[in-house]
């Protein structure tokens, strides 16, 4: 059973700039050293809350995040074509929504997915202002993906997998809403000293992501490494590498 945030889809998504409030980014900074602990097994190495929406707002969609996050890079490794369902959990203030919109086109779905009521709230209004009606906002229940059978083509998560506990289980059941040919794509932060991300002992090593991935029954397909910061991985359920 899960028991964290999918909303931290963006949690550790943070550059400590003169673009962030500088409190923000502080009381963040002390959240991480608070929380951030390895756990046992496949689950969590950080639990967040995150209903002070407008705070969160500030950080995630910090005008300074383009320049590292490179969501153009991102949806190119993620080969979605015009009309296919993409699906982000985790999404957080829907940070990616615009991007993956484009990407589908007027044809196409995105299907943003937080347990957070606030930040669903707020990605309503938000796909509403930018004339994104592909974009479709979902809350569910932590432990739940909040996908159909066989419901989309693309599933992201972005800077999450180190939020999920029992991450196994979880993934072998997120298979289950794959179309043909589908494919997840997991990002996540690069060790070392980089100036973005929780402390470095709260990051999972992609090793180990494909790891846990192989046992919930995935394979690696694609090793795309288009970020200055983050790894991204795709893979396919099922199927050989």
């Amino acid at each position: 059973m899960l028991s964290f945030l999918l909303a931290c889809a963006a949690a550790n998504k943070i550059e400590v700039t003169e673009a962030a409030p500088a409190e923000v980014a502080a009381e963040v900074d002390a959240e991480h050293a608070e929380h951030a602990e390895h756990a046992g097994g496949d689950d969590a190495t950080v639990h967040h809350s995150f209903d002070d929406v407008e705070r969160w707002v500030a950080v995630f969609d910090d005008p300074g995040r383009d320049a590292w996050q490179e969501p153009e890079e991102l949806v190119a490794a993620m080969s979605i074509s015009p009309g296919m369902t993409v699906a982000d959990i985790g999404a957080g203030t829907g940070y990616m929504n615009p991007h993956l919109a484009a990407a589908v086109g007027p044809e196409g779905r995105v299907i943003a997915v937080d347990v957070e009521r606030g930040l669903v709230d707020h990605m309503v209004e938000r796909a509403a202002s930018e004339d994104t009606p592909q974009v479709e906002v979902r809350l569910i229940a932590p432990g739940e993906n909040g996908l159909g059978e066989a419901e989309v083509d693309r599933v992201l998560l972005l800077d999450v997998y180190h939020h999920i506990d029992d991450r196994v289980g979880w993934f072998g059941r997120l298979s289950e809403a794959m179309r043909p040919g589908g494919r997840l794509i997991i990002v996540d932060f690069k060790p070392g000293d980089i100036p973005v991300g929780p402390p470095e002992h709260a990051r999972i090593p992609e090793a180990q992501v494909t790891e846990e991935l192989e046992a919930a029954g995935w394979s690696l397909v694609a090793s795309p490494d288009p970020l200055p910061y983050q790894f991204v991985r795709v893979y396919a359920p099922g199927e050989p590498g």
